[in-house]
């Protein structure tokens, strides 16, 4: 009776832990969205830079030099440079924030990211130069790169087989709502009685407080702690070393095949992010708001129910197969081939936003289920560093994508071309999500 009582505490403790980060998850994206969004209003006050100045420009004008791309950092392409510095010290940073998580504590490791990016979100709206704003995204992607990997790790080690995909579509749910919430600041910013600086104000200190009931209401998974407790009284702590823990991870082939599929799906996951109120707002001749909402209320709605009833489908599938969560995720990624063509061709508003959707439908399905795949595939302790190196790989190649993608506007290449190449990369994505191999005896050995 007891075992049985203590079963439904630790059960229901598991799904606190989802919705107390729900509202984090939020905060996590609308900090990202609101920039993208709010663009003509933020580059009104902080004009875009005509030349490459400052120090934070030294290295991507050797970079460019190299690669003879010289002249990449005006205009368009200077925003999209500024949106894809975020991604690359966000990148960088997101295996040490895993390892971290894995190492000591999921819980402060969360709790205390929320504060720091929460802070500067709140300096954001206080910079008055394009190189202070660039330096604001490059703290932000410092701040925000130790997150996901602890948080989903720690949804993982509390969520059996049965359980994961739902609760990790869940809590990406969350973050879909926060693309949501940010697609509308356009309207925010065009506002004379608030503005984009009260946006980034506002959204700082929310977050500011809801660190503190976070770190009270959060608790490590105790056999977590077990197994590192574990690992010291036998006098093997270099099972926690960052090298045994990478030869690991690049010894895994299927964790190589799920890095790939992690990367060549999300660099046109970021440009419908990051470029598409821009482009439609240019496209089709609409105003700031409602090209806002446009390119993000649609698409994070498909999203949200896709990763929702994605997450219940893998979670059913897994029953008959223990590849049931790799299809669910190959059916989302093939989705992202024909969406991504029609973005690229759209003639309308409304074709462009039915395709916005298809995309957000195969986004969903995609999304739930990385985190349990990887669950499948390597052991409980290293769940939060092996998704902080997909992290590296995926959002440094987002960067690129950015970056890239701001020149070609600025070169006057078609969007149809542009959407193209990024629909080629998904398709490739799809055979390596295939090729993935669980370990499924890993992950039925746990306990929850």
């Amino acid at each position: 009776m007891t075992t049985s009582r203590g079963s439904n505490s630790i059960f229901s403790y598991a799904w606190l832990i989802v919705f107390v980060l729900f509202p984090v998850a939020l905060l996590n994206y609308l900090d990202r969205q609101m920039l993208a969004v709010m663009k003509t209003s933020v580059t009104s006050e902080i004009p875009l830079p005509t030349e490459a100045v400052g120090a934070s420009y030294s290295f991507f004008r050797w970079f460019s030099g190299i690669l003879g791309l010289k002249g990449t950092f005006e205009g368009e392409a200077a925003w999209g440079l500024m949106l894809g510095q975020f991604k690359w010290v966000y990148a960088f940073l997101s295996p040490i924030g895993g390892y971290i998580a894995d190492r000591f504590s999921r819980k402060w490791t969360i709790s205390l990211s929320l504060a720091a990016w929460s802070f500067v979100t709140w300096y954001t709206g206080q910079v008055t130069t394009f190189e202070g704003l660039l330096w604001a995204r490059t703290m932000m992607g410092i701040s925000e790169a130790f997150y996901i990997p602890a948080a989903l790790a720690l949804i993982a080690d509390y969520h059996s087989t049965t359980t994961r995909s739902r609760a990790v579509g869940i809590h990406q749910m969350g973050m879909y709502c926060g693309i949501i919430l940010g697609g509308f600041s356009g309207y925010v910013a065009q506002s004379p009685d608030f503005g984009w600086r009260w946006a980034f104000t506002v959204a700082g200190i929310f977050g500011l407080i809801y660190s503190f009931p976070i770190a009270i209401l959060l608790k490590d998974n105790p056999i977590s702690d077990q197994l590192r407790h574990a690992k010291s009284e036998v006098g093997s702590p270099s099972g926690f070393s960052p090298w045994v823990m990478l030869k690991e991870l690049f010894g895994n082939l299927s964790f190589m095949f799920l890095v790939i599929c992690f990367t060549l799906p999300a660099m046109p996951g970021w440009i419908v992010r990051d470029w598409m109120p821009a482009i439609l707002e240019k496209q089709f001749s609409i105003s700031q708001g409602r090209a806002g909402v446009s390119a993000t209320l649609f698409f994070s709605v498909a999203s949200l129910f896709s990763a929702f009833f994605g997450g219940i489908l893998a979670d059913r599938w897994m029953r008959h197969t223990p590849r049931g969560r790799i299809h669910v995720s190959a059916i989302g990624i093939f989705l992202l081939v024909p969406a991504l063509f029609g973005v690229g061709n759209a003639q309308s508003l409304s074709m462009a936003i039915a395709f916005l959707i298809l995309f957000g439908i195969g986004w969903g399905f995609f999304d739930c289920n990385n985190m349990p795949i990887l669950s499948q595939i390597v052991r409980p302790e290293l769940r939060a560093t092996g998704y902080g190196i997909m992290n590296l790989v995926s959002i440094s190649c987002g960067g690129l994508a950015d970056w890239g993608f701001g020149i070609l506007r600025e070169r006057n290449y078609s969007l149809n071309f542009s959407f193209g190449v990024f629909a080629s990369l998904a398709l490739i994505a799809v055979a390596f999500m295939l090729a993935i191999r669980p370990r499924i005896q890993l992950d039925e050995s746990e306990s929850s």
